[in-house]
């Protein structure tokens, strides 16, 4: 059945809004009719690119009965208080990871649009990548056999590139600094891949980026099956990169940016190389909660299991500044 476009506003005016604005105008299936953001200069900047109206008040989005959805990138602080002015207006909500800075507020999030009967989605989009994708259906189709480990990095080189004044790069507006930035995604692919983590062990450095944040991290990670996994993250390397190895009893997936996916499977001498094509991933998020909306469906990643994500790094926070290993289930019961 064809549906209209779903017709949403855009609140906070970063560089991601236009990520996610580009790929709402890749898919056809969502309408931009409105954005906000608390500077002029940008909501103007904004509704000019994207030919949508700028509404000089978060409360004439809210009260517009045209506008079905909030695409919410406002700084992890708010995330709160502007979903739940979006849920008591009946608004539905595609919010970028993560879903707060506390677990605590996650769940306050979750419990605000459970009550109001409006669809949560949160952007994971790195797990759905076609790599991760394949090796998820190898992994159920009993190909790796038992799975017993895993590393993975995410890099990017931000030096000279960062904005202290941005809430991204500061202790209050991002604990955790580049692991919760970023590392969550991988943080997300590995339980994603391996299941459910149980307890975490981390440490975090501050060795090249001005600021009060970290800009290299490592965690351990204990997954509910036995398995471990580490993740590193880091601001501070020479260029970007991500790597993604899966160790299963049976076999094996290695996975870089620069080299692809290859399977290496026991008794094998060497890796073969598995062609996956790239796939828009932000196109199939914004796609998977406008259907969501329209009753088809929902989210792979909701409030409860972002706030379970979220838990993941809060612990390895804790682990970091306590020097002691931190069970995911502490960091739930009370963060």
């Amino acid at each position: 059945m064809a549906f209209e476009p779903l017709k949403v506003a855009c609140i906070g005016m970063g560089w991601w809004s236009d990520v996610l604005a580009d790929a709402m105008k890749r898919s056809g299936k969502l309408k931009i009719v409105a954005c906000y953001t608390r500077s002029e200069e940008k909501r103007r900047a904004f509704a000019a690119k994207y030919a949508c109206a700028a509404a000089p008040r978060y409360e004439a989005i809210l009260e517009d009965r045209a506008i079905e959805a909030v695409i919410n990138t406002t700084p992890n602080d708010v995330h709160l208080e502007t979903t739940r002015a979006a849920a008591a207006a009946g608004k539905h909500v595609f919010l970028d990871k993560p879903i707060a800075n506390t677990v605590s507020e996650g769940r306050a999030i979750t419990e605000v649009c459970r009550k109001a009967g409006i669809v949560l989605a949160l952007g994971y989009q790195r797990r759905r990548e076609s790599p991760f994708r394949w090796i998820r259906r190898q992994i159920d189709e009993g190909v790796f056999g038992r799975l017993v480990n895993a590393e993975a990095n995410i890099s990017r080189d931000r030096l000279g590139k960062i904005d202290l004044n941005s809430w991204r790069y500061t202790a209050a507006g991002m604990p955790g600094g580049v692991m919760l930035q970023i590392g969550i995604h991988y943080s997300d692919v590995l339980e994603y891949l391996l299941g459910p983590i149980r307890a975490v062990n981390g440490r975090f450095a501050q060795l090249v980026l001005p600021g009060d944040n970290p800009d290299v991290a490592s965690l351990v990670l204990e997954h509910e099956s036995g398995a471990l996994s580490t993740l590193n993250a880091s601001y501070a390397s020479a260029s970007e990169y991500y790597l993604m190895n899966i160790y299963g009893k049976e076999a094996s997936a290695y996975y870089d940016m620069h080299q692809g996916l290859r399977l290496l499977k026991r008794g094998s001498e060497r890796p073969e190389a598995v062609a996956c094509a790239k796939n828009d991933t932000f196109v199939e998020e914004l796609e998977e909660f406008a259907s969501a909306v329209r009753g088809d469906g929902k989210p792979e990643m909701g409030g409860e299991a972002a706030t379970a994500s979220l838990a993941v790094i809060r612990a390895g926070i804790v682990s970091a500044r306590e020097g002691r290993r931190v069970e995911v289930a502490e960091m739930l019961s009370k963060d």
